[in-house]
């Protein structure tokens, strides 16, 4: 058994953070350069320049890629050989969160109807699974509402089959126009049930963009999303041009014989997210 203290992993979210809130994912960075020399549309083009831009100043002077630095979402896959000592692992958590945001803009309200406003970005949003072994990986979605304002969850009937989430996806990314700050990356979770499918939307977006799903039929339909959503014309911060969305990814689950549950998570053109290993 290894024994972790939870200092250690409050030290690591901070880092995590730190790290995410001004520095972009190098495989984003990389499919934002290629839109950028890809893209005809001279105006969506100049933002594609300016976010580009906006990316390599933000880290040279460790400032946040956005001032929306987004609401904590950590993921934490717990091997189960491992032993948690010097404190409940939740709240470790909080102070991380606490410590890594105390000079980001605070955006947690302590009540979603009285709106008062918690003043450290906390709580978190957590997620534990148990995985074999006994290392802990966490990775981070600092996650903007602007695009989360645009996501959205769809309880099909089974009926509906690859078409209707096809249509969903597209109607979903289309009314989201310019809100959801495009060029977007696509999560898409398929399956489970109503609560399930959003959480495989949203882990969808963990994924570094261009690695394979590992599921042939998935990577076939993230392909032609993919195609779709870039005729769509939505463009570069809805200035048009065919760069509405970097990726899309899916994620599935097993669900019902009744439904097709289909859930569309955006992330925006500031994607804030880090992996480690511990």
């Amino acid at each position: 058994m290894r024994v972790i203290d939870v200092s250690e992993i409050r030290s690591v979210v901070t880092k995590l953070i730190s790290r995410a809130a001004f520095t972009l994912p190098e495989d984003y960075l990389q499919a934002l350069r290629n839109a950028q020399q890809n893209e005809s549309n001279f105006i969506g083009r100049s933002v594609l320049d300016m976010l580009v831009e906006n990316a390599q100043y933000a880290e040279a002077e460790s400032i946040p890629t956005c001032q929306d630095t987004g609401m904590a979402i950590i993921y934490l896959e717990i091997g189960q050989d491992v032993h948690f000592t010097g404190g409940l692992l939740a709240e470790s958590l909080d102070d991380a969160v606490r410590d890594g945001y105390r000079d980001l803009r605070k955006s947690v309200v302590d009540d979603p109807l009285l709106r008062q406003n918690t003043g450290d970005n906390t709580p978190p949003i957590l997620h534990y699974s148990i995985v074999p072994g006994e290392n802990v990986t966490i990775s981070l979605l600092m996650k903007g509402f602007g695009a989360e304002l645009m996501s959205r969850l769809r309880m099909l009937p089974a009926a509906a089959g690859v078409e209707g989430v096809k249509e969903f996806v597209l109607e979903t990314v289309e009314h989201a126009g310019p809100n959801a700050c495009p060029p977007v990356i696509v999560g898409v979770g398929l399956g489970s049930t109503f609560d399930g499918v959003a959480e495989l939307a949203k882990k969808a977006l963990l994924r570094p963009l261009g690695a394979s799903n590992p599921k042939t039929h998935l990577e076939q339909l993230e392909r032609e999303l993919l195609e779709a959503v870039n005729t769509l014309d939505v463009g570069p911060q809805g200035f048009g041009g065919q760069f509405t969305a970097l990726a899309v990814h899916v994620n599935s689950m097993p669900t019902h014989i009744a439904a097709l549950p289909v859930a569309v998570n955006l992330n925006c053109s500031a994607p804030r997210r880090a992996t480690v290993t511990i």
